[in-house]
């Protein structure tokens, strides 16, 4: 009997086997955001032919023979957004082809795409949900847990075929695929993370020049925090509470700050430590409001993005799918301000419905 977790080498490599052979895979991940930081890959739910399986990359697997037997293969996700960030960020592995069954789903119009949603929709089967947000990091797996897992990947297959079928008559399957190819490389995209925005979190923008000092040491000092314990940023202080300690800081001084109560001894050393750093940062130092600098656009651009607006409407309905789909709100804002990386991230399917120009 073939194991339901994979946790030893023999058992990945015979695995792999059985993913080079097979016609098909099905791939679903989870990770341990929730109750650990950074994230990291705990779960790899994997579907072929007769079989379900989790493979368990905190069992010390070296996992290269699943990336290159998956590397045969296009891989079916359910909105896949986030399960190719995990995989690409924590194991350097970029699919050479994906099929994303909520994208399908939403590109027929279904009007609610949640994996459950879509099967029960297309296929009459519902899933239960109940492990959803549990934390992925603890051993031994529960047979809830295990189950939930299987589950998001068993139906995979069957709902790729329902969906492909219908794209194929509707004459959408090459805009799903362009739109599978652009998630692949928008993952694979290195982060371009500002170091003087980073830390601006909820509350900064009513904050003086001394209190942004303190807000970005309190910053600093939580991120260092959650890496030494492996715990979120959120669990340890809220976004709310750093500003609102920076605030008090910079009004009447370290003394004035209220400190939440469940804070260790530990942490409240750090914290008051942080405040004073901040406190501390010379008046010429100390980090400035951003001056986000807009043009108000001319009428011209205006009647141009609404004239977007009404042709991507009015296909959209025709097609009967969600608007948003074609083009957001932002996009055809920024195409009336003649904005050339944003006409050139457009599909051709969607510069086709909003009647632009090919690049």
């Amino acid at each position: 009997m073939l194991p339901l977790v994979i946790q030893t080498s023999d058992e990945l490599r015979a695995l792999a086997d059985r993913i080079h052979a097979a016609p098909w895979v099905g791939v679903d991940t989870e990770a341990d955001s929730l109750h650990a930081y950074p994230e990291k890959l705990c779960l790899l739910q994997i579907s072929i032919p007769g079989e379900e399986v989790l493979v368990d990359p905190l069992a010390d697997l070296h996992l290269e023979p699943i990336w290159e037997a998956f590397d045969r293969h296009e891989l079916i996700f359910h909105a896949a957004d986030y399960d190719l960030h995990l995989l690409f960020t924590g194991h350097n592995f970029k699919p050479s082809s994906i099929f994303d069954t909520m994208w399908a789903a939403r590109m027929l119009g279904e009007p609610k795409f949640g994996l459950n949603d879509v099967l029960q929709s297309l296929l009459g089967v519902s899933l239960e949900k109940g492990a959803q947000k549990a934390d992925w990091g603890r051993r031994p797996l529960t047979p809830r847990m295990i189950a939930y897992a299987l589950n998001d990947v068993k139906y995979l297959r069957p709902l790729q075929e329902k969906l492909t079928e219908r794209l194929r008559e509707l004459g959408r399957l090459e805009w799903h695929q362009q739109l599978c190819n652009r998630l692949i490389a928008d993952a694979a995209r290195p982060s371009r993370t500002d170091p003087d925005d980073v830390w601006r979190v909820k509350g900064h923008d009513i904050l003086d020049d001394t209190a942004l000092a303190v807000l970005r040491e309190l910053w600093l000092w939580r991120e260092k925090d959650a890496l030494r314990t492996g715990r979120p940023p959120f669990f340890i202080l809220k976004h709310e509470s750093l500003s609102e300690m920076a605030a008090q800081a910079s009004a009447a001084g370290v003394r004035a700050v209220a400190l939440p109560h469940y804070l260790t001894p530990k942490r409240r050393a750090g914290v008051l430590e942080a405040i004073k750093l901040g406190l501390a940062v010379p008046a010429e130092e100390r980090p400035q409001q951003l001056r986000v600098r807009t043009r108000r656009m001319s009428r011209a651009e205006l009647d141009y993005a609404e004239q977007l607006r009404l042709r991507r409407d009015a296909k959209a309905k025709e097609l009967g799918i969600d608007p948003t789909i074609v083009a957001a709100r932002a996009t055809m804002f920024a195409l009336a301000r003649k904005d050339e990386d944003e006409l050139k991230r457009l599909l051709p399917w969607q510069r086709e419905i909003l009647q632009l120009e090919t690049v």
